[in-house]
């Protein structure tokens, strides 16, 4: 039987037509879903800038719904969601990211980046340290690291947050020296509240010597050996302080000037402190020690007035106003009462960073928890 070629003149030109047809719905089709998805992702866009996130959200899902292969919208989708508080979604986003077989090594990296602040942000500190473990070795280590130091002194685990300064150091991220001592500091306070003094001494001694720029290193020493009743160690840690450390002078002032009235060094303290106070601004807690030094409580209230005289100062004229020897009437009363009101608010520190006050003295900020946030004077004095 010979095989009739016209079936075949007329199946080549149908199949190209049907072929024709088909290939032009699936461009329309495609068409379509491009153009909502930017539209979608515009959208979103628009309501982000105007700070509605619920919206922007919403309109974020619509987009990767069209193009669910997107990271950009994935990543965008994920951030926006730990903005907004819901740290659940936002963890769901970023493993899904995680498992997926395409994903290129440098995603996948800004996703697991991304995860570990989820978890940051959600308090869940443990997978948030296991997490962040993983970034080592990609160019989101040194973040990282960063954010486990937040969380060892979080949790107050002083060792290794050590471990961690000491590397971001080495790795030439900034100066950590002084975050250093302050973690060795708060070593030696928990060996001394074990009763472990010997430790804690040995642990201070070497920190001088190390860091001798720390003025709690130098404090922290003279505290603890004025503890162990070593009074001439402690004036000579806090001597040592006013030429290392001389900005940190009047925190030291009182303890100085008592220390040394009972080693008789009176003479020694005034001149260091008298020293100090002509080379800067007055300070109401040298001016204070000074005025203690005095055997001669007149010569004391005199510096008072010579403090006024360089810097008005409502505390100063406060404390010259003490020694006056006022009648023990209501009046008299009242006016004593509402001065020290009055002064009670200048004496507080002042943390640079957020503006928490304390009546005293803190290393880290019990506010925003930065470090050496707070300068050494009091608020009548910044």
């Amino acid at each position: 039987m010979e095989f009739d070629f016209t079936w075949l003149l007329w199946g080549l030109p149908l199949a190209f037509a049907l072929g024709w047809l088909a290939s032009r719905f699936d461009l329309r089709q495609w068409r379509f879903e491009s153009r909502q998805a930017p539209k979608a992702y515009f959208r979103g866009l628009n309501h982000l800038l105007n700070e509605q996130q619920d919206q922007a959200i919403d309109a974020f899902i619509e987009a990767v719904q069209h193009d669910p292969d997107t990271t950009e919208l994935h990543f965008a989708l994920g951030n926006l969601f730990r903005r907004r508080g819901d740290y659940d979604r936002a963890v769901r986003v970023h493993e899904h990211l995680l498992s997926r077989a395409d994903l290129s090594l440098k995603d996948r990296q800004r996703a697991q980046h991304a995860l570990a602040l989820d978890f940051l942000k959600a308090g869940l500190l443990d997978r948030a340290e296991s997490a962040l473990w993983r970034l080592e070795g990609t160019p989101f280590e040194a973040e990282a690291r960063l954010a486990r130091l937040a969380i060892y002194e979080r949790t107050r685990d002083w060792e290794r947050a050590a471990e961690v300064a000491t590397q971001l150091e080495d790795a030439e991220r900034g100066t950590f020296q002084l975050r250093l001592a302050h973690y060795r500091c708060e070593q030696a306070l928990g060996l001394r509240q074990q009763n472990r003094m010997t430790e804690a001494l040995t642990l201070l001694e070497s920190l001088v010597d190390e860091i001798p720029g720390s003025a709690r290193a130098w404090i922290t020493l003279a505290e603890l050996r004025h503890g162990l009743s070593n009074t001439q160690g402690a004036w000579e840690a806090l001597r040592e302080l006013c030429h290392r450390v001389p900005s940190h002078v009047p925190l030291i002032a009182h303890n100085l000037a008592v220390w040394a009235k009972l080693l008789q060094r009176s003479a020694d303290a005034r001149a260091l402190l008298q020293g100090w106070a002509a080379r800067r601004a007055p300070s109401l807690d040298v001016t204070q020690a000074l005025a203690s030094l005095e055997p001669d409580p007149a010569s004391g209230r005199r510096l008072y007035i010579e403090h006024l005289r360089r810097e008005p100062s409502l505390v100063a004229a406060t404390l010259w106003l003490a020694g006056e020897h006022w009648g023990e009437g209501e009046e008299e009363t009242l006016v004593k009462q509402s001065l020290e009101r009055a002064c009670d608010p200048m004496k507080r520190y002042r943390c640079a960073a957020c503006g928490f006050e304390a009546r005293q003295y803190f290393w880290q900020c019990p506010g925003c928890q930065s470090w050496d946030s707070y300068p050494p004077l009091r608020v009548e004095e910044l």
